[in-house]
């Protein structure tokens, strides 16, 4: 039988696990070194077995030390969840803080805002825009406990709630160049520019890998437009630069207007979700009251 293990050595050992050094979680903690590592060498003793394998650059978690490394985040996120609970308790109605890929904040949030508003009393709302990479970061960090993103299937130490259905296709303006508008297949789109999302979006990531699977299409070069947002590609593609991939729900409006052209590619099909995104295991005040709004009331994507 194992001794009961002492939460805050399970604390420590996390943050070292995190930091992969034991100087950098010593700053972290606000702890000596000599202290951590006592700490850890005591969470060891209770284990039984060695939890990292020391090198001359950090550590690395021994398989056992992986192990225990998920239930710590467990009991991270229980604490997190218990001090939300209870601050929920005496301020019933707090801030709505969110965080959303770009795509997301664009296109599916301002409805979904827009609705629920209407049904509560008026209350902070703030919404933080980035890529994909970047708003996992955040919820990493606590620094949002909810928030929407796209094209992913898991997220290591987040839980993902899949939303909404999407679907990546290629555009181009409908007054394009001859050599845009003579795309009929995938193949066709090795010759001629493309326009794409920056490393660490969501939509990037999706569309190379659908590339990829066909072996086909080159990768993006250098001469190639990388462009950070999905306003901007937009304008780009009705330019005549390229031809972009962007999501159905960023682009019913052009589209509905007779500017863009979506090209049927019958070889390809990008299909993505938008997942909820959460640190830990529930939410509380209008957090959780927003989720539950969301969906109950998904925005609903216009054919054409």
């Amino acid at each position: 039988m194992l001794p009961d293990l002492d939460p805050r050595r399970l604390e420590t050992f996390r943050v070292v696990a995190q930091a992969g050094q034991v100087s950098g979680a010593a700053r972290s903690l606000n702890l000596s070194q000599p202290a951590v590592t006592a700490q850890i060498r005591q969470l060891e003793a209770e284990v039984g077995k060695p939890l990292f394998i020391r090198h001359a650059s950090g550590v690395e978690l021994t398989g056992t030390g992986r192990v225990l490394l998920d239930y710590a985040r467990r009991v991270r996120h229980l604490l997190e969840e218990a001090g939300a609970e209870v601050r929920a308790e005496a301020k019933p109605w707090g801030g709505l803080h969110l965080g959303a890929s770009t795509t997301a904040a664009a296109y599916i949030l301002p409805p979904l805002f827009r609705s629920f508003l209407a049904t509560q009393q008026a209350a902070p709302l703030s919404l933080e825009v980035g890529n994909t990479d970047e708003v996992l970061a955040w919820l990493r960090e606590g620094r949002i406990p909810l928030a929407l993103v796209e094209g992913l299937t898991r997220a290591p130490g987040l839980s993902l709630q899949p939303y909404l259905r999407d679907e990546l296709v290629a555009v181009r303006a409908a007054r394009a160049p001859e050599a845009l508008a003579g795309v009929r297949t995938v193949a066709d789109l090795a010759a001629v520019p493309l326009i794409w999302r920056e490393s660490g979006s969501g939509t990037r990531v999706v569309v190379e890998r659908a590339l990829r699977k066909l072996r086909v299409v080159r990768a993006p070069r250098d001469s190639d437009l990388v462009v950070g947002d999905t306003e901007a590609i937009k304008s780009c593609v009705l330019l005549g630069l390229g031809i972009g991939f962007l999501s159905r729900w960023s682009i019913q409006r052009e589209v509905a207007r007779g500017g863009l052209v979506v090209i049927p590619l019958p070889e390809l099909s990008i299909l993505r979700t938008f997942s909820w995104a959460q640190a830990g295991g529930g939410l509380a005040g209008q957090g959780a009251a927003f989720l539950r709004w969301a969906k109950a009331h998904p925005p609903v994507l216009k054919s054409g």
